[in-house]
């Protein structure tokens, strides 16, 4: 084998390899995406028994004092979750 030969064979493994591990990363992040984790208004992870329903969707937060931040402009927090990718709970009597 010569030199230029193994620098190609070399440079198109890694070259698959990069794609593979980017096509792997894209589809946990758009899985991830899809579901509400962290909260709106600070940014951290979200406490799943505390949220504010809003037109048939639920809004998780991060704390109480976060519930009455979204409870001031609940449609301004959906907009925003939803423009990023997230599907927002429904509440259970919206099902």
């Amino acid at each position: 084998m010569t030199r230029k030969s193994f620098k190609m064979g070399f440079l198109i493994g890694y070259t698959i390899l990069f794609i593979s591990a980017l096509l792997i990363l894209s589809e946990q992040s758009y899985s991830a995406e899809h579901s509400q984790a962290t909260c709106p208004v600070m940014g951290g992870p979200v406490d799943k028994s505390l949220y504010v329903d809003y037109e048939g969707k639920r809004i998780y937060v991060c704390c109480g004092g976060c519930i009455s931040e979204v409870k001031k402009d609940p449609g301004k927090y959906t907009e925003q979750l939803e423009a990023k990718g997230v599907v927002l709970d429904k509440t259970p009597d919206a099902h």
